[in-house]
């Protein structure tokens, strides 16, 4: 099923978008910011004293903050070149110009269900007698927010996007209550014509459809009338942050989460977003490589609350009777741990990124990635060339095709720290790896949407699925290592031989990455 037709293309297509308008109106915006310093800046011979010390002031203000050594280095750049703009940029970034309602009713909605789960004890007491550090984890994790570590969970591992697809159109044929969608990117084709033509029909029968995507996707892929749409065939639509002709901060944090609940029981969670390229339908980058899981049991319930948090985010009256309302299901005699967690940019905490630390900290044989990106801020770069330190196995998978030159360039520019660490690093020859998996020891993995750089670490709402002593984690490693076979080597040779192109522009942008 098809609702929207094909997007204009062309000159006249760009110029009468919504897009064109709010890019003419955010130009107009900083083209009026910028005359109105060019008229002060008539002045500032008069006031280079004070600009001096207004540029120490700013500069221990950051050595003082808490933000990263890394992006604390990018803004000493920034305000040592251009004192006044550089400080009023920062200003902005600080003041959270835009989106100090919706951190507020974020952790609003946050606390108003910390205890919204219940935490069974005699799995915490199993967990602890497993003794892989996941209680530590599962201690720190629900600091910021309720996330159980559930027993009674089987975990499904889909190696790539095609199975996650026919495994959803499986499973939403047996809906029988509700089905929540919440996913990054949304554009018509095959694969969301597929599960749109399901979701029409059960929403004709009876059940809560509810969809949730990113507001970037009204400038990129759907038109700004799609929620409408969608609605005429009885579907609940939303979008996260659409963009709006104003500045503001806010843009900066989107969400990107892929989570799908079906009747509390069934739930997935990964890198693959609804679109033809993550199923190989069409060919963008050469051969798509992704992965998800697929939850059947009681962690089930975790995805359903992270759901239900962004969708309230905007409501008047929040709404979590579902939540409640939901029996608890659990998959008798499912073996391990799972523990689904978000991540939010607007609590100040990086769960995500603390999540891969505990990984690599407390691995002893092994830690092997998949990431498409890596823009790494110190801390992160430091565990990993510690683990490789002290002998831990540390591989990391990355695109050999790459959708993004700019963030392929700024990966390139860690290798040689990193393979100087003991790290080995590899690149997927047959095209693009979209994958987010981390996995550790043959006990322990991450599969889900969070990204080793600085937007998943920092400015992306994501979340993930924990795992420890599950079945599946063999199938992680296995498809790790099969996709290992498939890629080329990073050596220094290969570094020494690097086009000059990709070396110049990573480490040019380098010190600009924080702001990426």
């Amino acid at each position: 099923m098809r609702l929207a037709k094909p997007k204009k293309k062309g000159l006249l297509g760009l110029i009468f978008s919504r897009f064109f308008l709010i890019a003419l109106l955010l130009v107009l915006e900083v083209a009026i910011i910028v005359a109105v310093y060019g008229y002060f800046k008539l002045y500032l011979p008069y006031f280079r004293l004070i600009q001096a010390i207004f540029s120490v002031f700013v500069i221990l203000f950051l050595f003082n903050s808490d933000m990263d050594n890394s992006a604390k280095l990018t803004w000493m750049v920034i305000i040592a070149l251009f004192p006044i703009p550089g400080s009023i940029f920062l200003a902005f970034t600080q003041t959270n110009a835009g989106h100090r309602s919706v951190r507020k009713r974020s952790a609003g909605l946050i606390e108003m269900t910390k205890h919204a789960l219940v935490q069974d004890p005699g799995v915490l007491e199993k967990v602890s007698q497993a003794g892989d550090g996941s209680l530590g984890l599962h201690e720190y994790v629900n600091s910021s927010g309720c996330f159980p570590i559930c027993g009674g969970t089987e975990v499904t591992y889909f190696p790539l996007g095609e199975l996650k697809f026919q495994a959803m159109l499986e499973e939403l044929k047996k809906a029988e209550k509700y089905i929540f969608m919440e996913y990054f990117i949304i554009e018509e084709g095959e694969m969301f014509g597929s599960i749109l033509d399901i979701l029409a029909e059960k929403a004709a029968s009876g059940v809560d459809v509810r969809i949730m995507y990113d507001g970037l996707c009204e400038i990129t892929t759907l038109p700004s009338k799609y929620p409408a749409l969608l609605g005429k065939l009885g579907i609940k639509c939303k979008l996260f942050s659409p963009v709006k002709p104003f500045l503001s901060t806010h843009y900066n944090y989107r969400d990107h989460r892929k989570i799908l609940v079906i009747d509390g029981k069934v739930a997935f969670n990964g890198g693959v977003n609804l679109a033809d390229e993550y199923i190989n339908r069409i060919e963008r980058f050469g051969h798509w490589k992704d992965t998800a899981v697929m939850l059947r049991g009681s962690a089930v319930k975790s995805f359903l609350l992270l759901f239900l948090q962004m969708w309230n985010l905007d409501e008047a009256e929040p709404d979590f009777s579902i939540l409640k309302e939901t029996e608890d299901f659990s998959v008798d005699n499912a073996q391990g741990f799972v523990m689904p967690f978000g991540d939010s940019p607007l609590d100040g905490d990086k769960v995500g990124e603390n999540v891969y630390m505990d990984l690599l900290n407390r691995a002893n044989t092994y830690v092997h990635i998949m990431s498409p990106y890596l823009i790494l801020d110190g801390e992160l770069a430091s565990a990993i060339k510690y683990a490789a330190g002290r002998g831990v196995d540390v591989k990391l998978i990355l695109p050999g095709i790459p959708d993004k030159k700019l963030a392929y360039s700024l990966a390139k520019s860690h290798y040689y720290s990193l393979v100087s660490a003991g790290v080995r690093i590899f690149e997927y020859t047959p095209g693009f790896v979209h994958a987010k998996v981390a996995v550790s020891d043959d006990s322990r993995a991450v599969v889900g949407t969070i990204n080793f750089d600085y937007r998943s670490l920092y400015h992306h709402f994501e979340c993930a699925t924990y795992m420890s002593g599950t079945p599946c984690i063999e199938n992680i490693e296995a498809d790790f290592e099969d996709t290992l076979s498939k890629c080329r080597e990073v050596t220094f040779e290969t570094i020494k031989r690097e086009k000059l192109s990709y070396k110049l522009t990573g480490g040019l942008l380098k010190f600009l990455a924080p702001l990426f």
